[in-house]
């Protein structure tokens, strides 16, 4: 989901040392690190057992009550994904009703806590005028904000298109990140755009791709790397299908020999380093339309900078600092997925 490489760019050659960096992953791996990891111990287990309307029910009511603003995030479809999985004690046995609210209730609670229902409010505060009653009696608001739309504006990050089974497909260009990056500002960004894809997936399907190019990649941030690989495993378990990142070079080697360990094997299992040449082929596959889906920055031919171009040919959407073209991202994905779903109905008569 994520940019799990962790990386943030500038023109200039990447230069780190190796012994540094892992010292500062070793230094952010902490208690609550390890305590993320434990509960995510069945990432990518299939569920196979059945869950009743009722069973459905009683999960839904049981959110609804203790987190009632935030109530209809989870689409049916993944907590019955939830419900029916494996018992880790008893694999033969589907897991108690109750172990399913309890890993429900930690997903929801963890959303509450980084603040991810209002991360959108954000991106409308800092895109308003800075001088409206909104904006001034409320800075450490206004200030976080601005701190979002920052971090969106680089259009290091967005999404664009389906895959051929309607997951939605993030995008994301290492080239544009920051050289010093406000840590919590990228991940409240990762934040706000998992949720959009969320929102924007067709009925049915629970998880989406992540596509990288990692082709200029420059010196691994290490506490953005695991705070968003916390938030991966805390926040949305089970949402990431796959991640591509293409083409590989020595740094990307570096940052994943330091990662893949601190992954749940299933979780790890998701993540593909590939070259140009074998990228392709496998985007073809996957993407709706084959090879025209694949972008210029990939060798093929979608023009992805007409939508989302670098901060320096943006200007500003409105009163405020946005410049990224959210909220016109947000209408391409309905309409992306209005296209899908007519695909797939034609692709069922064929």
């Amino acid at each position: 989901m994520f940019n799990l490489l962790g990386f943030s760019s500038e023109p200039e050659p990447a230069k780190y040392n190796e012994d540094e960096v892992k010292a500062q992953m070793s230094a952010e791996v902490d208690n609550d690190f390890e305590d993320a990891l434990q509960e995510d111990a069945d990432e990518g287990v299939r569920g196979e057992f059945a869950v009743t309307d009722e069973e459905l029910a009683t999960l839904r009511a049981a959110i609804a009550t203790d987190f009632p603003e935030d109530a209809m995030y989870l689409s049916d479809a993944y907590i019955r994904s939830v419900a029916s999985k494996p018992y880790s004690k008893d694999p033969k046995k589907r897991r108690p009703l109750e172990y399913s609210q309890e890993k429900l209730t930690h997903v929801m609670q963890w959303r509450k806590e980084a603040g991810a229902p209002e991360m959108e409010d954000l991106v409308n505060l800092a895109n308003g005028d800075p001088y409206s009653p909104e904006a001034t009696e409320q800075p450490d608001k206004l200030s976080k904000a601005q701190a979002l739309v920052t971090s969106l504006n680089t259009g290091s990050v967005y999404w664009h298109g389906f895959t051929k089974d309607g997951r939605p497909v993030m995008w994301i260009r290492t080239n544009r990140k920051p050289w010093y990056p406000n840590v919590d500002a990228e991940v409240d960004a990762l934040i706000l755009f998992a949720d959009a894809g969320i929102r924007s997936m067709p009925d049915g399907v629970t998880d989406f791709v992540v596509v990288a190019d990692s082709g200029s990649p420059p010196p691994p941030n290490p506490q953005f790397m695991i705070n968003t690989l916390k938030a991966l495993v805390r926040g949305y378990p089970d949402r990431l299908s796959l991640l591509i990142s293409a083409p590989v070079s020595s740094i990307v080697q570096f940052v994943m020999n330091l990662l893949l360990p601190l992954m749940p094997g299933r979780l790890a299992s998701k993540v593909m380093l590939m070259g140009i040449d074998q990228a392709k082929p496998k985007l073809a596959d996957l993407l709706m339309n084959g090879e025209d889906d694949i972008p210029t920055f990939l060798s093929g031919t979608a023009d992805h900078d007409r939508f989302y171009p670098e901060e320096g040919k943006c200007s500003n959407r409105g009163k405020g600092s946005l410049k990224f073209d959210y909220f016109g991202m947000m209408e391409r994905l309905a309409q992306q997925k209005a296209d899908y779903i007519k695909w797939k109905a034609a692709q069922s008569e064929e």
